[in-house]
Parts: C-alpha cells; sequence; structure tokens
C-alpha cells in the first residue's frame, strides 16, 4: 500500500509542477495576477508531498521492506541504520527523489518572499523553477520510479513494476543487495547531500536571470536577489567537493585526494563558473558592467549542473561515482539541449539592451582583473569539459573509447592556477576605474615582498622544486595582500575611533561583510594551495614485505609491523587489521596505527582503510596491501608520506566562515540606506 502512495505522490507532484508551468504562461501572457498567484501555491504544494515520498523510502529502507526493487538494490540487513537511511540517495532512482526534494524546498522558500517589486518576475521565476522540477519528477515518475515491486509472473520470472500484471504475485527477497561497499563510509551521510544542495541552489539565480531577461529588467535587480542564493549554493557545491576528496583520500586507498574522475570534473566545472559569476556580479552591481558575462555565467552554470547530473546516472562513462546505464539519458540530453538553446537565444535577444555605458578605462582596474579572472576559469571549464566529452567523441568517431589521465588535466591546470592566483592578488589592491600603473605597483610591490616569507620557509624546510617555489610566492603574494588591506583597515579604525584591535576587526569586518567575507574565502583557497602543492609535488611512496617486527622508513618516520588479526564481523565483512607503531627521527613512538582490508564477503570485494598520522606538517599514510600470516613475511605495506596535506583540509572550515560572514543578512540601518541608494537608479524598462 506504501508503494501506491507512494507513486501516487510522485503523479500528483508532476501534475501540480506542470500546473504551476501552464499557470504561470497564463499569468505572464494574460497579465492576471490570480495565475501568478495559483501557479505559486502549487509550487509550495510539492514540499509536503515529495517530504511523505522520500519518508516513505526512508522508512521501507529503515524497515526491510525489500518487495521494493530500489530498497532490494541498495540496502542490506547487515548494514547499519544510517546508511540504510541514507541509501535514499545511494541509488539511480532515490537519488533523483532526493534531487526534486531538495529542489521543492528551495522553490517553496522562494515563494514565500515579498514579490511586491518584482511581480513582473514572479511567473517566470515560477515558471523556470516548475520546469526543472517537472523534469525531474518525469524522470522519477515514469522512467526510474523508486515504488517499483517485484512481482513473481506465471511464467516463473521476477520482475519489477509499480502496479501488478495480470496475475501476479508480490515477490518479497528475504535480503536485499546492499550499497557498493565503497559506498559505505560515513561520507555518504554529507557528501550527495551537500553536491546536490549545490547543484539544486544554482536553479534559482538562473531562474532570475531568465525571467529578467524576458521581462527587460536588465538592471543589478535580479542579481542582488539572489546573491545570497548564490553564495550559499557555491558554499555547499565547494564543501561538496573537498567531503568527496576527503573520502577518496580515506577509502579509496591510492594516497591521494583527487584522481580527475569524469563525475569529480563534472561537479568542479559548475563551481568553477560559479565562482566566475560571484566575481563578476560585483561588477555589475558597482559599474553597471559585464551584464553578459552574468548572464552567460549563470547559463552555464546551470546546464553543467544538469550535465553533471546526466554523467552520473546516463551511464554513458565509466566511473566510480557512476549509477547504472539507464534509458533516462535521452531525456537528460534533450532538456540540455533544450535549455542551453533557448537561454542562448533569450541572450541573443537581449543582447544590445545588456550594452552597459560604462567602459574599462584601464587594463589594470579591478573590473579589468575581474574580467580577466573570468577567462581564466572559463578556460578551465573548457580544459575539463573537453577531457570528459573526448572518450564519448572518440569513441562515436573511430569505435574505440579512448581515455584522458591526470597528466593531462595537470599540464593546463597548473599554469591557469597560477594565474588566477597572480589576478586574484592584484585584484585585491587595484582600483575601480582608471589606474595609476605605478601606483598599483606600489601597492603590489609590499605584499609581494612580505609574501616572499612563504617560499623562503619551503626552500628552508626542503620543499625546492621550482614549480612548487613558484606556487608558494603566489600565494604567499596573496595571504599578504589580504592580511595588509585587512591590517590596514584595522589601523584606520584604532586611528580614528581609538578602539582597541578586536573590537576595531570586529567593525570591520562587520561593516562590509561581502568584502571581507570574500577576503577570508580566498584566504581558504590560498591555504588549500599549500596542501596541494604539498602532496603533488613531493609525495613520497614505498611499498615492501615484511616480517613481524621489520621496519619500513619514509620522510622521516620509521613504521615498525607488529601483528595482523583477521576476524569476521557481524556486517558481512572479513577484516584483515594490522598493527604497526611509527617512530619519530629520534627513535620515540609517536603513534600506533591499524591500517585494515575489509573484504565484502558476499560482494567479493575489498576495501583498502589506511592507518594515518595526521600533524601540519605532513601525513604518514599506511595501507596493508595483503597479507600471509603463516610464512615468514608476514605482510605487504604500501607508505605514503603527503606533505602538508592537513591544510587542504583545513581550508574548507576557513571557507564557511568567509561565506557566513558574507552571506550574513546587514543591520537595519545598512538595508535603508541601501533601498534608499537603490531608488536613485533609473530600472530598467519592463513589460508585464
Amino acid at each position: 500500500m506504501a508503494a501506491i502512495v507512494g507513486q501516487a505522490i510522485l503523479v500528483v507532484a508532476l501534475l501540480l509542477a506542470l500546473y504551476a508551468v501552464v499557470a504561470a504562461l497564463l499569468a505572464a501572457y494574460r497579465h492576471q495576477p490570480r495565475w501568478a498567484v495559483s501557479a505559486r501555491n502549487a509550487l509550495r504544494l510539492i514540499f509536503p508531498l515529495l517530504t511523505v515520498a522520500a519518508g516513505i523510502v526512508v522508512w521501507a529502507l529503515v524497515t526491510y521492506h525489500y518487495e521494493l526493487a530500489y530498497v532490494h538494490e541498495v540496502s542490506e540487513r547487515s548494514m547499519p541504520t544510517y546508511l540504510r537511511a541514507t541509501a535514499l540517495w545511494g541509488g539511480q532512482a532515490g537519488s533523483l527523489l532526493f534531487w526534486s526534494w531538495l529542489m521543492s524546498i528551495f522553490a517553496a522558500v522562494l515563494t514565500f518572499r515579498d514579490w511586491s517589486r518584482d511581480r513582473e518576475m514572479l511567473p517566470w521565476v515560477v515558471l523556470v523553477t516548475a520546469g526543472t522540477l517537472a523534469f525531474f519528477l518525469f524522470l522519477n515518475t515514469v522512467l526510474e520510479s523508486p515504488f517499483r515491486r517485484f512481482w513473481l509472473l506465471p511464467n516463473g520470472d521476477i520482475e519489477a513494476y509499480v502496479l501488478p500484471p495480470a496475475g501476479a504475485q508480490l515477490f518479497i527477497p528475504k535480503d536485499g543487495r546492499g550499497l557498493n561497499p565503497l559506498l559505505r563510509h560515513p561520507g555518504m551521510v554529507a557528501h550527495p547531500p551537500f553536491l546536490y544542495l549545490g547543484f539544486v541552489g544554482f536553479v534559482i539565480p538562473y531562474a532570475f536571470a531568465m525571467a529578467a531577461l524576458i521581462v527587460g529588467r536588465l538592471d543589478a535587480r535580479w542579481i542582488r536577489l539572489t546573491r545570497r542564493w548564490a553564495v550559499v549554493s557555491w558554499l555547499f557545491l565547494y564543501l561538496g567537493l573537498i567531503l568527496g576528496s576527503r573520502w577518496a583520500y580515506d577509502v579509496l586507498g591510492w594516497g591521494g585526494y583527487w584522481g580527475w574522475d569524469p563525475v569529480e570534473i563534472s561537479a568542479f566545472m559548475p563551481w568553477l563558473t560559479g565562482t566566475a559569476f560571484l566575481h563578476s556580479v560585483m561588477i555589475q552591481e558597482r559599474r553597471n558592467m559585464l551584464k553578459h558575462w552574468n548572464i552567460l555565467l549563470i547559463i552555464l552554470t546551470y546546464d553543467l549542473v544538469i550535465f553533471g547530473t546526466f554523467l552520473t546516472r546516463s551511464g554513458v562513462l565509466s566511473s566510480v561515482h557512476s549509477f547504472a546505464q539507464s534509458a533516462i539519458g535521452p531525456a537528460f540530453f534533450i532538456f540540455i539541449t533544450a535549455t542551453f538553446l533557448g537561454s542562448m537565444v533569450l541572450l541573443a535577444w537581449r543582447w544590445n539592451d545588456l550594452r552597459g555605458q560604462e567602459q574599462i578605462a584601464s587594463a589594470w582596474s579591478r573590473e579589468a582583473l575581474f574580467l580577466y579572472t573570468n577567462l581564466v576559469f572559463l578556460s578551465m571549464v573548457a580544459v575539463n569539459f573537453w577531457g570528459v566529452v573526448y572518450p564519448i567523441v572518440s569513441e562515436l568517431a573511430t569505435g574505440q573509447k579512448a581515455t584522458v589521465g591526470p597528466p593531462y588535466y595537470e599540464r593546463v591546470m597548473g599554469p591557469l592556477s597560477a594565474l588566477m592566483l597572480f589576478l586574484m592578488g592584484v585584484a585585491t589592491v587595484a582600483p575601480w576605474g582608471k589606474v595609476d600603473t605605478r601606483r598599483l605597483a606600489r601597492l603590489v610591490l609590499k605584499p609581494a615582498l612580505v609574501g616572499l616569507v612563504l617560499p623562503a620557509w619551503a626552500w628552508w624546510q626542503g620543499y625546492r622544486k621550482p614549480g612548487a617555489l613558484l606556487g608558494f610566492a603566489l600565494i604567499g603574494f596573496v595571504m599578504a595582500v589580504i592580511l595588509y588591506d585587512i591590517a590596514r583597515g584595522v589601523w584606520a579604525r584604532r586611528q580614528a575611533h581609538g578602539d582597541p584591535w578586536w573590537r576595531a576587526l570586529a567593525r570591520l569586518l562587520t561593516r562590509n561583510r561581502r568584502r571581507y567575507g570574500g577576503y577570508i574565502v580566498h584566504l581558504s583557497i590560498a591555504i588549500m594551495g599549500i596542501g596541494i602543492i604539498g602532496i603533488e609535488y613531493f609525495q613520497l611512496e614505498t611499498q615492501r614485505t615484511l616480517a613481524a617486527g621489520d621496519a619500513i622508513s619514509l620522510g622521516g618516520y620509521t613504521m615498525v609491523y607488529d601483528s595482523v588479526a583477521i576476524f569476521n564481523t557481524n556486517d558481512g565483512r572479513q577484516v584483515a587489521r594490522a598493527t604497526v607503531r611509527v617512530l619519530d627521527d629520534q627513535g620515540q613512538v609517536v603513534a600506533t596505527l591499524h591500517p585494515r582490508q575489509d573484504y565484502y564477503i558476499r560482494e567479493q570485494q575489498p576495501m583498502t582503510i589506511p592507518g594515518v598520522l595526521s600533524t601540519w606538517g605532513a601525513e604518514f599514510y599506511v595501507l596493508l596491501v595483503s597479507w600471509k600470516p603463516i610464512t615468514v613475511e608476514g605482510a605487504t605495506f604500501k607508505v605514503f608520506y603527503n606533505p602538508l596535506v592537513k591544510w587542504l583540509w583545513a581550508a574548507p572550515w576557513i571557507a564557511i566562515a568567509g561565506t557566513l560572514l558574507a552571506a550574513w543578512p546587514e543591520g537595519r540601518r545598512r538595508r535603508v540606506r541601501a533601498r534608499a541608494g537603490a531608488k536613485t537608479e533609473a530600472p530598467a524598462p519592463a513589460s508585464a
């Protein structure tokens, strides 16, 4: 009965989304507000409906309802409860339902805002949002329903259908197949939801951008309305990427954090365009420029979000992150093509109206530097996009699927990242408008010299490869520029008001949250770069087979193998757990680690879980490769020495603080001043 209720809810939700699209069109073309209100109410109703539908799936997962094909596919009795619940997004149908549910939350929140100043945009915002939601609900309802049940047919076959075929009996398996062992990790709780929140959140700025194009309201209003949506979505996507990196580092057993996997890249690309968008919109708000760029960037971000979802679910690419092949691939391709071409037609229609009166006055002005940064980000996107689609193109052209490996990406992304860091640092101190290049050079020189402390420290620590030293110099420059600007502001406040330094700093940050929140995020990116350089340039590795009492030395540490224990667990694993001691260069024991291999007996799949000694200087990362406890040489270990990688894992916490500061609502007094300033801006002509 629950399955029938769940499927009926999906059908009703799909009909409501389609109704919202039609009602929004009627409101726009007939100029009747009642249709807009009706469309908005229809969009609101989808959230509670999908909440019930998702709740039914979670209930079925937790309570072993293996007659549901989806529950059978992604869960089994031996899995812990938290993994059975999070298996909602562990498979194709459930992840689509989860995507739609998150989208319904964002859409419902959107409808409750005050639309009194933006009534002409409401129908089109609802139309785009509801249209996107309707597409995913169509996939979930028609092609990939999580409510299909197993039926024993009269001929003895067992098939999955929503409704029972004639003469069929319900078939209930005793247990499910369970999640892929690679997904049985605490990262399953946060990594996919954060990515999905980032994906879904960018739909809202896109909807406002399309509404602005359609009604001809081409000032910065749509940007101001969606800035927090974009900032928070960017943060979720960023955290999702970092959590995925940490998951790979902990589970895949290859000692790295990023493998340039196609699905990893598919989430990275909208983050790149979203980052460019957040920088570019500041130019439109401040200088009434780069309007074309802002529309183009949000179009690319939206369609790259859909493209990434398509890659994960279509089966066209082989990836550890991908679901099985499915019939939804063609529908995704049609939707991506239609939305991209439709958006570009709208952009072309309004192209001349988007031209600003202001021009870039100097090649080194802040607006010019932001434009260069946009070009760098789009170059990164182009490199990554070609790497992802090249195997598909090669297979279509030659019949053989070629692969693109990490060397391709690293050769191009390294120089582009260095250029991005340079532009990030210079843009921090560059003035708006016309620039005196000599003055700019003086502003850059001091922090650049201070920033040389970082490569000097790296040289002293033995990190002496030229590429790494250049990277450290650029990171030091970015950090010095930001800290210098903050210190200068604190000093000015102390001189003007006599505040103690902590109060001056607090007031400086809160008076311009957006600016200094952005600076803190930039600091997090720079700190992340320290970890990336450390592991990319200076990672050491070795592998040896050891008898009990033997040792391996690497990176100033010595690992002594003591023993290995083999035992079975209640969740279907056979675990080989080694005990090793790690000694420092003084011969003192600094850690006891337990690297292990978990062999999932039913799935016949091993997982390698490292033992890690983590310090700010490096992580000593130990893998148990194989073991023969009966022989003299008992176990084979692979050991990595990963310098500075802990800085990579620390960076997201700084980014969270910066994003919260940038997105935090301003005080009432500042909002009043902002509204007063907005009234002086002449709005563009708009058609209701």
